[in-house]
């Protein structure tokens, strides 16, 4: 699982002689999330980069977070500036050492085979690391994408998603369910590999796959699901079986 990376003055009441040193902090829902569906969560910190690290573990979450800068998907028009500044304390502005970080991480774990599951932010890098676009900020549609709900939630009943028969969204979630959502971007124009397969009614895009691979994208936050979905134990399942494979080797090959 991927984190984030901030300084020491943002930890309350830490001991003013290590204010001054980073920390990586890291959403233990996650972990605990892996943990049940009989996986071994693991901490990826910015030094654990690909292809090193993809030698040892099984599968990847890129986890959520800031919004991915601009200039990485061809949106320099949508820079904004307010989000400039340094990431370490302040949790909304944009962190290129994280965007490297991930982005490669998502490449280099396509390209060995390695199960991939992006959640909000995670689904946006995997998209502009596949070759994607993303929409800079979505508009008031009818659906409430940036909602005001305290996590754990299962989220609005106006938070439809509709699948694509035939998709693994389709074998995982069913034709519609319902979901949280705590997000302002979404994926536009999807890598050339990449499909959408899920949808709210106002057509933004809440699922991304690559076809006949282990790779996934949800727009919301399973992690913070009170009724837990089947996407961890499908990502611990993909890990065991890509576990079984040499690095590299593709199902099937």
């Amino acid at each position: 699982m991927t984190g984030r990376r901030s300084h020491g003055s943002l930890a309350a009441d830490r001991d003013p002689r290590y204010v001054g040193a980073d920390f990586d902090s890291f959403l233990a829902d996650f972990a605990r999330s892996i943990s049940e569906a009989g996986g071994l969560p693991v901490y990826l910190p910015f030094e654990a980069t690909w292809p090193e690290v993809l030698r040892g573990v099984d599968a990847v979450v890129l986890s959520g977070g800031q919004d991915v800068h601009p200039t990485r998907w061809g949106g320099d028009a949508h820079v904004d500036n307010t989000f400039s500044g340094d990431p370490r304390t302040s949790y909304i502005v944009y962190d290129p050492a994280r965007d490297t970080h991930e982005i490669a991480l998502a490449r280099g774990a396509v390209t060995a085979g390695v199960p991939v599951l992006g959640v909000c932010r995670g689904t946006q890098v995997l998209d502009v690391a596949l070759g994607g676009t993303l929409v800079p900020h979505l508009e008031d549609t009818g659906v409430e994408h940036l909602s005001p709900a305290a996590a754990p939630h299962d989220g609005a009943a106006d938070h439809v998603v509709r699948t694509v028969e035939g998709s693994l969204a389709h074998a995982l979630f069913g034709a519609s369910f319902v979901t949280n959502s705590w997000h302002h971007q979404a994926v536009a124009e999807p890598g050339p590999e990449l499909v959408v397969t899920g949808r709210t009614p106002d057509g933004v895009a809440e699922i991304i796959e690559l076809p006949g691979r282990p790779v996934l994208g949800v727009q919301w936050h399973p992690e913070w699901q009170v009724n837990p979905g089947p996407v961890f134990v499908w990502l611990v399942a993909e890990a065991a079986r890509a576990a079984a494979r040499p690095l590299g080797v593709q199902e099937g090959a």
